[in-house]
């Protein structure tokens, strides 16, 4: 979203509208919609569209609806209409009273087919769907007119009335437009408007058995609403000839159609079927697993509706298609999170830790920085105890060169606490794992360095354990293992990345137990976590990760 007082960002659609408002036309009016089909779940490309439908909208001062292009009812369902108000409504937009959907305007487009029909410029043909692709030629050679595109305005008429009624199964016939069969545009040989759908339809039930095309239903239901600017994603380019086809000859209301490049990201997969596919084969664990890119997922997560429209501005609007790195996404929500998350102490990987000459009895509380970014957050007291547990990884019994962490003999300093000094360690007779540490402390090193200057070069985050929550954290990672998986010819779910979710029980400082699902925190040192809404409980709390602290694909891949 632009913010107050910056300049609205410039790119090819709103030199269109500039234009459009200097020249007078659609009387200086800007009307947008957001036309998701009710077939999934919607993602982030998703997202892009909405922001950009919304977002010039409020620009210009003018409208945005949100209409459902629901004319297909053996993929739609109320889940997903109620799925796609929830997450354009989370992402921080507002429709009003101008929610649509195609079926509301059924009858009129069924009336506007009868119109065509009457002016010679559509017919039934009873063509079935191979003979259809057979006669349609291909891009070098011009189609075949069907042998039923010579029936009388008559006959066509009582058949498409026939075919509404219900008197013809399904696939038996269809209505077409009569364009030109020799069109180098295949989009305008002669395509069809309605096919025959025996199906019940979420909105209107047994109403119809005759369902409309999407280039039928696309132009009339912008026309209806009078929408002036249509802005889709690139591969309807070459249907915009039809769509003005349809416009023109109906002489109805005509919007101006514009197409701009839809959003490609690395290691994700944008199409809804493939989507679909994985959700059904149970490769994730529904449409909101935190692992896909949909906005319910995103969210799950621990995405914040800022974060996403910030990506969606900052990549812009093109004519071109190109593919975004996903690091730009996972970016964004550094730079959120960063400046809104509070601080807090877990331990992922645990490692028990003595404090020898620590008072066995005594928990006292230390002052802790809740957002160093943010100074309105202020401070919250930490429990410390004689038992600590630290990451596993913050140990290393021989350590490697610039490994400033605890070591045999090393110093260290606790975050927000003492600084500590590894005495012994504790082995598992059986296996020889270190299972536990033994340190001293430096009671004159409370929240700082040493009263005598001695520095140290590592701090280490901890929790104390006769205090610690317990709770499941789920470690998600990118989905895929390779850029580009909907490319890969085995089929995306070749390429699924094994390590995309691990689950661990971790150790968390006990002011979690108020986190309410959906709160967010900086796990410190570890990366960004939100409290997961659909598992969470008292009994046992989960929290997700949204994002580590830094891109460590790009490590891995300076390594391959």
């Amino acid at each position: 979203m632009t913010v107050a007082g910056q300049a609205a960002p410039s790119d090819f659609i709103r030199d269109i509208i500039d234009e459009d408002i200097r020249t007078g036309k659609y009387g200086g009016r800007v009307h947008t919609r957001f036309p998701p089909e009710p077939n999934g779940y919607l993602h982030i490309g998703h997202a892009k569209s909405i922001c950009l439908n919304f977002g010039i909208a409020a620009q210009y001062g003018g409208l945005c609806n949100l209409r459902f292009d629901d004319t297909n009812p053996t993929k739609e369902e109320r889940e997903y209409v109620e799925s796609i108000l929830d997450a354009v409504r989370w992402l921080g937009f507002d429709w009003g009273d101008r929610l649509y959907y195609a079926s509301d305007y059924f009858q009129q487009m069924y009336e506007y087919a009868v119109q065509l029909i009457k002016a010679g410029l559509a017919y039934v043909d009873d063509l079935n769907a191979d003979e259809m692709r057979e006669y349609r030629g291909t891009l070098t050679q011009p189609g075949r007119e069907s042998p039923f595109r010579g029936r009388s305005v008559e006959e066509n008429l009582d058949l498409f009335a026939r075919m509404a009624a219900g008197e013809f199964p399904d696939g038996a016939r269809v209505l077409r437009a009569r364009i030109d069969m020799a069109s180098p545009n295949l989009n305008l040989r002669d395509p069809v408007l309605y096919r025959i759908l025996h199906a019940e339809h979420h909105r209107s039930g047994n109403r119809w058995c005759i369902y409309p095309m999407y280039d039928w239903a696309h132009g009339l239901e912008d026309s209806i609403e009078r929408i002036t600017h249509s802005i889709c994603t690139l591969e309807f380019e070459d249907h915009r000839p039809l769509y003005d086809w349809f416009l023109e000859k109906l002489g109805v209301y005509r919007p101006q159609q514009i197409e701009f490049a839809r959003l490609n990201l690395t290691y994700t997969v944008m199409s809804k079927r493939k989507l679909l596919q994985l959700v059904e084969g149970r490769h994730v664990s529904g449409w909101d697993d935190p692992r896909l890119p949909t906005i319910a997922g995103l969210r799950r997560r621990g995405y914040t509706p800022a974060s996403i429209r910030e990506f969606c501005d900052r990549i812009g609007v093109a004519k071109t298609e190109s593919t975004i790195d996903v690091s730009l996404l996972e970016h964004c929500i550094r730079e959120d999170l960063n400046r809104t998350a509070p601080r807090v102490m877990a331990v992922l990987n645990p490692l028990r830790v003595v404090i020898d000459n620590y008072p066995e009895d005594r928990i006292e509380e230390v002052e802790a920085v809740n957002n160093p970014e943010d100074p309105a957050a202020g401070k919250r007291k930490v429990p410390f105890s004689r038992v600590l547990y630290i990451e596993r990884d913050d140990f290393r019994e021989a350590p490697p060169a610039k490994f400033f962490r605890l070591a045999p003999g090393r110093e260290v300093r606790l975050r927000y606490a003492y600084l500590i000094t590894c005495v012994g360690v504790t082995r598992d007779p059986a296996t020889g794992e270190i299972t536990e540490l033994h340190c001293t402390y430096d009671p004159a090193t409370r929240g700082g360095d040493a009263p005598d200057g001695r520095k140290v070069k590592g701090t280490i985050h901890w929790v104390s354990a006769p205090n610690a929550m317990r709770a499941e954290v789920r470690l998600y990672d990118r989905l895929f293992t390779v850029e580009n998986p909907g490319d890969v010819e085995e089929g995306c779910e070749s390429v699924l990345n094994p390590k995309a979710l691990e689950v661990v029980m971790a150790y968390l400082e006990p002011s979690l137990a108020s986190a309410v699902p959906g709160s967010r925190y900086q796990f410190e040192r570890l990366g960004y976590f939100c409290v997961d809404t659909r598992d969470y409980s008292a009994v046992k709390p989960v929290f997700n990760r949204t994002v580590a602290l830094r891109d460590s694909w790009a490590k891995i891949e300076k390594q391959l």
